[in-house]
């Protein structure tokens, strides 16, 4: 694959939208009401291919925004697609670019996407993914201030059977919220994520959430930390589940090392795209760790490809890759991604990514649109 030849590219267009989303969405460092996000065109060989950057418009969750990928990706990464025509030479080129892994994986999933247009298979099978027809769905629910609405919307989640209930948390707003949440489900697989809202000092109250048979604590030391996270695993029989803290491979290698996790949330725009997301569960895995695929409220284009992922050997837990329909009310490609009767969400069965995009629908939400280069 990675010396295979997807031909000259001929053309790169960026997109950035504007997605209302259904309600707002929070976490421990800010709330959202829209997505924004910058879409990816790549025509090569004579092949359209599609990537979505899963950046926001604040450096919140990590240093990229879509500006500052918009900037990257115009300036540094399209114009050494121009000398490239294998993934060996994207990923060469990419090299000189410190970071920006957001950035590079828009343009590396459009390129796997030609690739495996142009050979007429699914990007599943171009990953040596398993054949897996439909995955296993997870629900990500913002932090709470209303209990009695999250009971409800929890009470949802089940009755749509979804198979894992993710809650966020931060400091003021997490025992209160266990405490009733496992009063009115004792049994459900549930985990908090902290979105790296704590830190060392409050090692006694994350010890606290020990007594609440939670499947993990995600992230609740800052973002770049593995050191002060393996001594907090050691005190906890709950696993911790590392996720901004893990960016490339050799992060994974090291966490694993120190023990500072026993599982990691691979999101593949966090670390680059899906060739890095591969390498980095190959490994986890036969360190005798356990990886899911995590989410960053990306459109369907996104969640297309964050589902072809979880086809991979290693991806067996529920990923955070929900209904499109939960957060936005129009999607950008067909079909969107839907929930079945038993909470599972199908591969796109088509070739590449697997959904068509709706070149229309993007002009509706487009705050920005521009051609790097090519014809036109």
């Amino acid at each position: 694959m990675m010396e295979e030849s997807f031909g000259r590219v001929d053309r790169i267009e960026v997109f950035i939208l504007r997605v209302p989303l259904n309600f707002p969405f929070e976490t421990s460092f800010g709330v959202q009401k829209e997505k924004e996000a910058l879409i990816v065109r790549v025509d090569a060989g004579g092949v359209i291919g599609w990537g979505e950057c899963v950046a926001t418009y604040a450096p919140l969750f990590n240093y990229e925004t879509t500006k500052t990928a918009l900037h990257v990706i115009k300036e540094f990464l399209a114009p050494s697609l121009a000398k490239a025509d294998t993934l060996a030479g994207v990923f060469s080129g990419f090299q000189l670019v410190r970071g920006h892994l957001m950035a590079k994986a828009a343009l590396e999933n459009a390129l796997l996407d030609v690739l495996a247009r142009q050979k007429g298979i699914s990007l599943s099978v171009l990953l040596g993914g398993e054949k897996k027809t439909r995955i296993p769905s997870g629900i990500s629910i913002g932090i709470a201030k209303d209990i009695p609405a999250l009971i409800r919307t929890i009470e949802d989640a089940l009755t749509k059977r979804y198979h894992r209930v993710k809650l966020k948390i931060k400091k003021g707003m997490d025992i209160a919220i266990l405490e009733a949440v496992r009063d009115w489900f004792p049994h459900i697989p549930l985990t908090v994520d902290a979105n790296a809202n704590y830190t060392p000092s409050d090692e006694g109250l994350i010890g606290t959430m020990d007594g609440f048979n939670l499947a993990m604590i995600e992230q609740p030391y800052t973002y770049d930390d593995l050191y002060q996270h393996s001594l907090l695993q050691r005190k906890l029989s709950t696993s911790i589940c590392l996720d901004e803290s893990i960016k490339t491979i050799d992060d994974a290698r090291t966490a694993m090392a120190l023990g500072s996790c026993r599982i990691i949330n691979i999101k593949q725009g966090r670390v680059g795209g899906l060739v890095n997301s591969r390498a980095i569960a190959e490994y986890v895995t036969k360190a005798g760790g356990s990886v899911w695929s995590g989410g960053m409220l990306e459109t369907g284009l996104g969640r297309a490809v964050n589902l072809q992922l979880q086809t991979l050997p290693g991806f067996d837990a529920p990923g955070d890759t929900a209904e499109t329909a939960r957060f936005y009310r129009e999607d950008i490609v067909e079909p969107s991604a839907a929930l079945d009767t038993e909470g599972y969400i199908a591969v796109p069965p088509g070739v590449g990514i697997g959904v068509t995009v709706l070149e229309k629908r993007l002009q509706t939400f487009a705050i920005h649109h521009e051609v790097l280069f090519g014809i036109g």
